[in-house]
């Protein structure tokens, strides 16, 4: 199971490392955190939301998605508060919201994969394969960020390959922790992180991508990324 879960880490570092290796100008950037944006979107529309909401009482996990944004404001004060401490300027926070936000979907993917495998080692197989490729984009746009960001190519480097954390982690809960827990508790938790999730893309991936040069392709990315998960869903996994 945890091997499983590794394979959509994979990709997603080797979207950090494509990152490292290209020149990444601001229209470059923006257009890349757009697929990203649309990617994410899919998540919560297309397989975190309509799987939570097929529950007994769906307003629970409908209450947990807006515990979620309350989540994404205590997230992005204390990550200003660690930025702060270590001498960053003020409101200078995106790059690391955005990454805190693709590790919340890497999680989100774990716990997919993870409580897949409890039920079928081959549905587990299939969505980690199907994770993959929307993973790159992901990798691609954070670390791209961190990079324009000015943070050291070392610190990059080991940010990328903690990526592997949180979707090992959400594996691990879904396959051991959530596997004799209520149904409802499981899909609160999808519910919630897709609330977080959500408000990452609004408040941070859209208003960085903006922040330079933009491209008039953005909003074709935006849909690209969202089309690309929904073919991947129907598909793959």
């Amino acid at each position: 199971m945890l091997a499983l879960a590794a394979l959509p880490a994979l990709g997603n570092f080797m979207g950090g490392v494509t990152a490292e290796l290209v020149r990444v100008s601001e229209r470059t950037l923006s257009l890349a955190l757009h697929l990203a944006a649309g990617i994410v979107l899919a998540v919560v529309g297309l397989e975190l939301m309509p799987e939570a909401l097929d529950s007994p009482a769906p307003w629970v996990p409908i209450v947990a998605f807006v515990v979620g944004g309350a989540a994404f404001i205590g997230l992005e004060r204390a990550i200003g508060s660690i930025h702060r401490r270590v001498g960053g300027q003020q409101g200078d926070t995106g790059p690391l919201a955005i990454y805190s936000g693709v590790a919340i979907d890497l999680f989100s993917d774990g716990v997919m994969i993870g409580t897949g495998t409890l039920l079928d080692p081959r549905l587990g197989l299939l969505l980690a394969l199907g994770q993959v490729p929307a993973d790159l984009p992901e990798g691609f746009a954070a670390v791209a960020t961190l990079r324009k960001a000015g943070t050291p190519r070392r610190v990059r480097l080991v940010m990328s390959l903690a990526f592997a954390a949180p979707i090992l982690l959400g594996a691990a809960l879904g396959y051991f922790a959530l596997r004799d827990a209520p149904e409802l508790a499981t899909l609160s938790v999808l519910a919630l992180t897709g609330g977080i999730l959500t408000s990452v893309v609004v408040e941070e991936m859209i208003s960085e991508a903006h922040e330079g040069k933009t491209s008039r392709l953005d909003p074709l990315f935006l849909t690209g990324g969202f089309a690309l998960f929904a073919l991947i869903s129907v598909y793959l996994a």
